[in-house]
């Protein structure tokens, strides 16, 4: 839960930097433009939709595990929320490479999050468990369906943008983070920073 939230407060610093955003969230930014809902509120329902299609489509749904997951998001949003709306709402950054160094900042922290969030395999990101369920039952790869979505995410992001004359949120920070996210995460991977099984000897006192 810890690096799921350091992960959110990665994505809201990105988001304030305000040089463009990552494909998922420019969809998330444009949505709530239009509506007046708080970005980590839209960010949530829409994390919830894919954890619904995800409920449906999982052979191996467990109560338990999709109530952690369902926990998480809801702490997701608040934190996005929280950050861009309460802790940052006074903060303003006109310099454009302040703001650029502020997203690249944001991205690293993201990845970071997202990367130990995976390794551990204790919680998962609902579009990604959607594609990956995907995968199993059809002759495409996980690949494929999460590109697909990131795709589906920036063109509607743009056809928001355009249609109500919105400021487009798809820009170079769009395409910075297409390249560093994706590394980061994998960089991320590599460490494992909480041990997988307790040491003996604290699981013999535990036992205790």
């Amino acid at each position: 839960m810890f690096f799921y939230l350091i992960s959110a407060f990665g994505i809201s610093l990105s988001i304030k930097a305000a040089v463009g955003v990552s494909s998922f969230n420019s969809l998330n930014v444009a949505l709530s433009e239009v509506t007046s809902l708080k970005v980590g509120t839209i960010t949530t329902i829409i994390n919830l939709s894919f954890l619904l299609m995800c409920w449906f489509l999982d052979k191996n749904r467990s109560w338990k595990g999709y109530l952690l997951m369902l926990s998480a998001l809801l702490c997701f949003g608040s934190v996005i929320n929280l950050i861009l709306y309460n802790i940052l709402i006074h903060v303003s950054i006109t310099a454009y490479i302040p703001r650029l160094l502020l997203f690249v900042t944001g991205t690293l922290i993201a990845g970071f999050g997202t990367g130990q969030v995976l390794v551990l395999n204790y919680l998962k990101f609902p579009i990604e468990n959607f594609c990956a369920q995907l995968a199993e039952r059809t002759t495409k790869s996980f690949k494929y369906y999460r590109y697909l979505i990131d795709i589906v995410c920036v063109s509607l992001s743009l056809l928001l943008s355009l249609t109500f004359r919105l400021p487009i949120v798809v820009r170079e920070g769009t395409l910075i983070s297409l390249f560093l996210l994706s590394s980061v995460i994998a960089w991320s991977r590599k460490l494992r920073l909480v041990p997988e099984e307790l040491p003996l000897a604290e699981e013999q006192a535990g036992s205790k």
